[in-house]
């Protein structure tokens, strides 16, 4: 197994107007920094385990977790992809690897097209498409939709945020505990605004266009895609494998739900050998 157990250390500062926080945990993977970029309702927090193991930054995205939540972002793909730049230089991350998951993947993509000489490697978890043929899913199409979204997050309890997430794994019963207990406390009226602004300010025709330039991204990649993801169809792996340039290699993981390596916990240590630039199976069983 390649890198060894790492001690991830909390930061903050203003970057891009936001009070950003992040961990960053030494030695980093193969000597390039790993950015891991989480989705919603997450945060930092799902990425213990990779910065444990392989090393790397892990931030709170602005308007989730222990960053900043101001009304007046940008809570846009496009907005996103500017504070990441900034979050970039800011932590001295001239090239870097990324691994990314759900809207963090979206997000990752897009400053990835753009700075595509600077990508090391890549992992990709299920994350949102920027591909043709994407349609939002259930909670989605309610979060998107005025009005109802506002009176959806105003009626979420950590009850009703259990429940409805018993869909997400592929385990019987809801999220693990600490999964939930970290999500509904950073659940606040800030983050559930930032939700509907970021789902509202992205139709299909939106996402698609802002993958337009996927075959430039080049650097090796693994993409890590469920079976049994409720809210993005599996398809989409094969889909993203083959939009990406280069060869990216495709492992589609059976008996996993949306939060795959929760469902399949020795992902993580095939994302950190990869990440390393260690030989890894030809497929996964």
């Amino acid at each position: 197994m390649a890198p060894g157990m790492a001690s991830a250390t909390e930061h903050s500062a203003l970057i891009g107007g936001v009070e950003t926080f992040w961990r960053r945990a030494e030695p980093d993977a193969h000597g390039v920094p790993v950015l891991f970029l989480h989705g919603v309702p997450a945060n930092s927090d799902i990425w213990l385990r990779f910065l444990d193991m392989c090393g790397g930054v892990a931030l709170d995205l602005p308007g989730f977790g222990r960053s900043g939540k101001p009304a007046d972002f940008d809570y846009s793909i496009s907005g996103y992809d500017r504070f990441l730049e900034a979050f970039l230089d800011h932590t001295g991350l001239e090239r870097f690897s990324l691994v990314v998951h759900d809207w963090g993947g979206a997000l990752g993509l897009a400053i990835a097209q753009r700075l595509t000489e600077r990508l090391e490697r890549l992992v990709l978890f299920s994350s949102l498409p920027l591909l043709p043929g994407y349609r939002w899913h259930r909670i989605a199409r309610l979060w998107r939709t005025p009005l109802v979204g506002e009176m959806v997050m105003g009626f979420t309890t950590r009850f009703t945020m259990k429940r409805a997430l018993r869909e997400a794994n592929f385990a019987p019963g809801s999220m693990p505990d600490d999964f939930l207990d970290s999500a509904y406390r950073h659940f606040d009226h800030g983050t559930q605004r930032a939700i509907l602004k970021l789902y509202r300010s992205a139709p299909p025709e939106v996402l698609e266009r802002a993958g337009r330039e996927l075959g430039g991204i080049t650097a090796p990649t693994l993409i890590l895609w469920p079976t049994d993801d409720p809210y993005i169809p599996a398809e989409f792996g094969p889909a993203y494998a083959e939009a990406i340039g280069g060869e990216p290699r495709l492992e589609m993981i059976d008996h996993a739900g949306h939060w795959t390596w929760l469902d399949r916990p020795e992902l993580v240590g095939v994302a950190a050998d990869f990440l390393a630039g260690e030989p890894a199976a030809s497929e996964m069983e």
